[in-house]
């Protein structure tokens, strides 16, 4: 069983920065997919960001150039970093994790005031 723990949200400022971390148990960490989504108040979960067990990352158009992933595997841990933060990047982040089938966090909630 994989369990899955965000942390780093909070409230900042429009072009202010965040570094999310997810914190992952199991031995498998090495081997999955893992990736951040994010739901805005009355959206739908969307996807963020994601990177491949090789290092391969796929990010939304409206974070490219802004934010990034990353992930220890020694550290069981992945993590996101967010500059120029905007109001529309307000939302609940979660992360997920993917091998065999989909691993979810409950999520840390970041906030951006302009």
């Amino acid at each position: 069983q994989v369990q899955l723990v965000e942390s780093g949200g909070g409230l900042v400022q429009a072009g202010g920065s965040l570094r999310l971390s997810c914190a992952g148990s199991g031995s498998i960490f090495s081997i999955m997919v893992m990736g951040w989504y994010r739901q805005a108040p009355g959206k739908e979960r969307e996807l963020v960001a994601t990177m491949t067990t090789t290092g391969s990352t796929n990010y939304a158009d409206s974070v490219k150039g802004r934010f990034t992933i990353s992930r220890d595997n020694a550290k069981n841990t992945v993590y996101l970093q967010m500059n120029s933060l905007k109001p529309e990047d307000t939302g609940v982040y979660y992360c997920h994790a993917a091998y065999i089938r989909d691993y979810w966090g409950r999520g840390t909630q970041v906030t951006v005031s302009s």
